[in-house]
């Protein structure tokens, strides 16, 4: 009997398959080691298959939509209220193959292996920074330790590391602990120049893209911010409008109403929490610059005078998300209110 629906659970080396007939009739449960996945699916007739989101799932996505199947990904979150009792290996792929055919289910449109790699340049990218933050708070503590202080932000962080180059105080100390200091500062200049090499792949994928070229013409998004939300969202038209994106990124209020009651709380912090970092950060640079010329953008100006700028911030950043989804989904530029009035 052929399957016309199959779930797959997809893990590291063991994959469990869960297959349906036209009448609902299950006609596969069985578990395929990695190395059969396409001998196995490459026998099987054409078919929807339907796999949760995660790690390894855009590669099987592209990989089985050659061998001519219907590969749809969704949200694992999702997935889960079809999963009946027990979690296993095997309910899960039940649940996958009844989640694919819900006609009010969302699904994630498959990455190609270029827009995957400039996310890991961001994701390398962001863990190297976090590195070099943790390298320059030790560094910051040891010193410390020894009544040597010296100013937040980069000049400060100059005369540490020249501090542990060029003060004889140092000097002075045990072998072993100045080996310790110096071993810091050798990591931290390693780090900053790979950091830095990074930045320039990051900026010849800029070029290199229109859709990052259009979305860097937003304030507040810069290069970084535009090539991770080209990277991240493949296909605008997932999204029935600009709010559905603010929502998914996580920058709209979190309801909990009922009753007819409407009860907003705080931004619900739901979706990918990188791009929402990027443009709270991005926010954040915007308002700073209305504070000191409140011409540029009014309405910014007049919520500074009622909110708090980390609240103001947010509301940029929503704002964002939606000039961003219209530039993806329409196409053109970012026009400023009055440019646009003009026109």
């Amino acid at each position: 009997m052929q399957a016309t629906t199959i779930g797959i659970d997809i893990a590291k080396n063991v994959f469990q398959v869960h297959g349906v007939d036209e009448a609902g009739k299950v006609v596969i449960v069985r578990q395929l080691r990695r190395k059969q996945m396409i001998e196995v699916f490459g026998k099987l007739s054409p078919c929807l298959i339907g796999m949760e989101a995660c790690a390894t799932a855009h590669y099987w996505a592209r990989e089985l939509t050659k061998l001519g199947h219907e590969v749809r990904l969704m949200p694992p979150a999702y997935v889960k209220a079809y999963v009946r009792r027990q979690k296993n290996d095997a309910a899960d792929a039940a649940a996958i193959c009844e989640a694919v055919t819900r006609p009010s289910m969302r699904f994630v449109a498959v990455k190609t292996p270029e827009q995957q790699a400039t996310l890991t340049i961001h994701r390398t990218r962001a863990l190297l920074i976090s590195q070099r933050t943790q390298l320059i708070n030790a560094l910051r503590a040891h010193l410390a330790e020894l009544g040597l202080i010296a100013d937040q932000g980069r000049d400060g962080l100059a005369r540490l590391v020249a501090m542990v180059k060029e003060d004889r105080t140092l000097r002075a100390l045990p072998t072993a602990m100045l080996h310790a200091l110096q071993a810091l500062v050798a990591q931290l200049a390693s780090l900053q120049q790979q950091i830095g090499d990074l930045d320039r792949c990051l900026m010849v994928q800029f070029r290199a893209s229109d859709v990052s070229r259009r979305l860097e013409s937003i304030p507040g998004i810069g290069v970084i911010g535009a090539t991770a939300i080209a990277a991240t969202i493949t296909d605008p038209g997932a999204f029935k409008s600009g709010r559905d994106l603010a929502a998914w990124i996580g920058l709209v209020p979190k309801q909990n109403s009922t009753g007819g009651k409407e009860r907003l709380g705080s931004i619900s912090k739901q979706g990918d929490r990188y791009l929402r970092r990027l443009l709270v950060a991005g926010a954040m640079a915007v308002v700073q610059h209305v504070r000191q010329h409140p011409e540029k953008h009014p309405w910014i100006a007049r919520l500074l005078d009622r909110k708090p700028a980390k609240v103001v911030a947010i509301a940029v950043a929503n704002k964002s998300a939606r000039i961003a989804w219209a530039i993806m989904s329409k196409g053109g530029t970012y026009r400023a209110p009055a440019l646009a009035t003009a026109v």
